[in-house]
C-alpha cells in the first residue's frame, strides 16, 4: 500500500520559512506525482504546489508563487514543501497527496491525487 507521512508544522511568525517533509513507501516513486494541499477551516482542501517524481516538472498556485518550492529526493522517497516568507493567510493544516496519473509536463492534475498523508498544521502569527 502506498503511504505518506507529512512532517515539518509548527508556528512561526509573520515573514518566516518553515519546511515540510513528507515521506512516500509502497511505491515505485517514480510513477507518481506528489502535491501539497491545504485546507482552511469549514473550506475544501485546495492544490497549492505539486512535483512529477519522474521529469521533476512542478507547478505552484499563484499566491505560493515565489515564495514557496517544492523538491524530491527520489534516493530518500522524500518530498520537500520549502515554504519562505510566510503570511498570515498561510495557516492552514497541510497535507501531501500522491497520484499515479502521471503525465509529462504536468502534475496540477487536483483531482486524481487519492492517496493522502496526515495532516500537518502551519500557524502563521502576526
Amino acid at each position: 500500500d502506498v503511504q505518506l507521512q507529512a512532517s515539518g508544522g509548527g508556528l512561526v511568525q509573520d515573514g518566516g520559512s518553515l519546511r515540510l517533509s513528507c515521506a512516500a513507501s509502497g511505491l515505485i516513486f517514480e510513477d507518481y506525482s506528489i502535491a501539497w494541499f491545504r485546507q482552511y477551516p469549514g473550506k475544501k482542501r485546495e492544490g497549492v504546489t505539486c512535483i512529477s517524481l519522474n521529469d521533476g516538472y512542478t507547478h505552484s498556485i499563484v499566491d505560493v508563487r515565489g515564495r514557496f518550492t517544492v523538491s524530491k529526493d527520489n534516493a530518500k522517497k522524500m518530498v520537500y514543501l520549502q515554504m519562505n516568507r510566510l503570511k498570515l493567510e498561510d495557516t492552514a493544516v497541510y497535507y501531501c497527496a500522491a497520484s499515479s496519473a502521471f503525465s509529462w509536463g504536468t502534475c496540477q492534475h487536483w483531482h486524481t491525487y487519492d492517496t493522502w498523508g496526515q495532516g500537518t498544521l502551519v500557524t502563521v502569527s502576526s
